[in-house]
């Protein structure tokens, strides 16, 4: 019996040393290699070169982008655990790229081509490049399937059959692959949530950011528009104020303005009269007697349309409407005949043809306003709607 057991352990023995000299006693030194240890988190050459070759055995499914990543540590570990390597730690030193070097083909020229045009591609052994270079999901489906029998095959062909010990050792393996298949499952799933997650704080700051943007515009928008109402108002007040003083300063009329004042229609005042007749002679007072009851006539026109404020004075003290306001010519005093004009257009006089804009060919410099449709043109103004 003792010399049986004996014969059984000679036996094992010699096993063992047949097993290790057929996987590391004729393994070449890998020269593709930098002399570098490659682990996680590493870049470059290098990377690139080792998930290539994890791919043509078909250990390493992802994308070969020279990232040494969880993908790629746990493809090398089940690398060197299948073929029974020293430390199955994910380190890939010499004898990990001997190894390599010994069981795959890296086409280097083929791989670097791909990437620098920004292709997806495979690198699985025994295909066509033509067919690696733009792979649809069924094909790269098929290509995993032959690469993983490719990879059975090579492990069967350099491992001893028949031995107990041999199928334990390859069962432990297998066990070992699909629980580290299963952490890199959830490694790779963590890592997904943790994008989303990074993701949706990003989407939200983002969001906030533009919410508060559109809120701070609003509110500038909201001051200035108080802003110009007021001064409006201050302006009307101070018009008022030296209209009432004018008034009281007045003994006595012209008989012109007063048969003038008598055929002003219902609605406006002495002082809605006064602010027009500042208007036309500030902005047409070298303009024909028709060309100031032209402008009288916008400014009415201005007043009854709903896009414009609903006053004299809201009309004329617009932001930017008119050009005598700009340049304080609207506080010259006018002469009879500007007061005339504001008189017959009050009566329904409008030569414009109901216009609600006019300018300068001469001057005008705003390419909106060419763009208007133009009704007429009275001495140096065209006139339009």
């Amino acid at each position: 019996m003792k010399i049986i057991i004996k014969m059984c352990m000679a036996s094992l023995l010699l096993l063992t040393a047949i097993v290790f000299q057929l996987f590391f006693g004729s393994i070449p030194k890998a020269d593709a290699f930098s002399g570098q240890v490659i682990q996680r988190g590493a870049t470059g050459e290098d990377v690139i070169e080792l998930q290539a070759r994890l791919q043509y055995n078909g250990y390493y499914h992802g994308k070969i982008d020279g990232v040494y990543g969880w993908s790629t540590y746990w493809a090398v570990r089940n690398f060197q655990q299948q073929f029974e390597l020293d430390n199955v730690d994910g380190l890939v030193g010499q004898k990990t790229k001997n190894m390599l070097a010994n069981s795959t083909k890296f086409y280097s020229g083929f791989v670097y081509k791909q990437i620098n045009k920004g292709n997806d591609f495979t690198h699985y052994g025994g295909v066509p490049l033509s067919i690696q270079a733009a792979p649809t999901k069924e094909q790269q489906a098929k290509l995993r399937q032959q690469a993983e029998g490719t990879k059975q095959k090579y492990i069967a062909e350099h491992t001893k059959q028949g031995s107990q010990a041999a199928e334990n050792k390859q069962q432990q393996a297998n066990q070992q692959a699909r629980e580290n298949k299963q952490e890199q499952a959830n490694q790779q799933a963590r890592e997904n949530k943790q994008e989303q997650a990074s993701q949706q704080a990003r989407e939200n700051k983002q969001q906030q950011a533009n919410q508060q943007a559109r809120e701070n515009k609003q509110q500038q928008a909201n001051q200035q528009a108080r802003e110009n109402k007021q001064q409006q108002a201050n302006q009307q007040a101070r018009e008022n104020k030296q209209e009432q003083a004018n008034q009281q300063q007045a003994v006595q009329k012209k008989e012109k303005q007063k048969t003038a004042a008598a055929n002003v229609p219902g609605g406006y005042s002495q002082n809605d009269i006064q602010l027009m007749a500042n208007a036309v002679y500030g902005e047409a007072r070298g303009e024909s007697y028709v060309g100031q009851v032209a402008i009288a006539a916008v400014i009415l026109n201005r007043v009854n349309s709903p896009t414009f404020p609903n006053t004299v004075a809201g009309v004329i003290f617009e932001p930017r409407a008119f050009t005598a306001v700009a340049d304080g010519q609207i506080y010259l005093t006018p002469n009879d005949q500007a007061k005339k004009a504001v008189i017959d257009a009050l009566n329904g006089f409008d030569p414009t043809g109901n216009a609600t804009y006019y300018f300068n060919p001469a001057t005008a410099t705003s390419g909106w306003v060419w763009g208007r449709p133009q009704i007429k043109q009275i001495g140096k103004h065209i006139f339009c709607r």
